[in-house]
């Protein structure tokens, strides 16, 4: 608060004595008023929640602390921990899922894309919006050939698929999330299989989608049915296939920017909720990639062939032995 709203904030034995403009001094006895108020509601935010939720306050005069708990309530229905946005980035991704039929969440690793996504997934179906969740990853750590790995289809899937897996069980008890994988309300379809389908009533989410091809992800965005949300989430600096120019997200960006119905939430580095590392590790690997752009190997500095593929490149026929009489 002190910081943003250019205020000292000194607190002593029997009262906190603020000092700066006048309209800071306001929105501080506000933020202070919001918090006593929610206190004796009984409601407690954890400091990394209201670190998040300060943030939104002091960034838009029009937010209040009460206002972020409100709105946090309603999408926390039936799920055992609020769903608070910690940044206003964040808090736009939501509003965009919230308001639009397709959403695609592109940013650095850590800034809550795929949490935000499952949290709001559950509080569409337990809202009854939807009938069903259906998680989507592609496989490619594997070459999507998942018959090399043990056990059924859903063993198979099932490591590529844990980051999803650990939203659900943070949002839901340990035992519905199992019923409902059960049931199939929560559904996991590997991107391999998911050709030929259409999703009616869903709330579909693609997780991990700069490791798609073009040709996935043309048919994943075709899968949509009738009253379905999809949420399409991303992090276009870690591509992990053979040719990272041909990725689908990347794709997807270019051909879909400005499609009516379609919505484009960028994170940035300052939206990191994980440890404070994770923020200060992305941000030295952004300002390390233009160097490493500049200094290329070349191909003379690298592994040298055997002398005999050396000389049969040069036209020089290598010496073999002389056969025995």
């Amino acid at each position: 608060m002190e910081d943003s709203l250019g205020v000292r904030i000194d607190l002593r034995s029997d009262a906190v004595h603020v000092e700066g403009p006048e309209e800071a001094i306001a929105r501080v006895r506000r933020i202070f008023q919001d918090f006593e108020a929610l206190r004796r509601q009984g409601i407690h935010p954890h400091n990394g929640e209201l670190n998040g939720m300060l943030r939104l306050v002091v960034a838009d005069p029009a937010t209040t602390l009460r206002s972020l708990v409100d709105a946090g309530k309603q999408r926390s229905a039936g799920v055992k921990r609020t769903v608070q946005p910690r940044s206003i980035n964040q808090r736009k991704y939501v509003e965009a899922i919230e308001q639009n039929d397709m959403v695609f969440g592109v940013g650095p690793a850590g800034t809550g894309k795929t949490y935000l996504a499952v949290a709001m997934a559950v509080s569409a179906i337990n809202a009854k919006k939807v009938s069903r969740i259906v998680l989507v990853r592609p496989a490619v750590e594997a070459g999507e050939r998942l018959g090399f790995l043990p056990g059924t289809l859903q063993e198979k899937v099932d490591p590529y698929l844990r980051p999803l897996y650990d939203a659900l069980y943070d949002l839901l008890e340990p035992e519905k999330v199992e019923k409902m994988l059960e049931k199939n309300v929560i559904e996991v379809a590997p991107l391999a299989f998911m050709r030929g389908r259409t999703l009616n009533d869903a709330f579909i989410i693609m997780d991990e989608a700069q490791n798609t091809t073009v040709e996935q992800m043309k048919m994943f965005l075709t899968r949509m049915g009738n009253n379905s949300k999809a949420v399409i989430t991303g992090d276009i600096t870690q591509i992990d296939l053979p040719n990272p120019r041909k990725s689908g997200l990347l794709d997807a960006i270019n051909i879909l920017d400005g499609v009516e119905g379609i919505h484009f939430c960028h994170f940035e580095d300052s939206d990191v909720v994980r440890h404070a590392l994770v923020q200060r590790i992305v941000r030295a690997y952004e300002s390390a990639r233009p160097q490493q752009q500049e200094l290329p190997l070349s191909l003379d500095e690298g592994i040298q062939p055997p002398p005999q593929e050396r000389e049969a490149r040069a036209g020089v026929q290598p010496q073999l032995p002389a056969k025995p009489q």
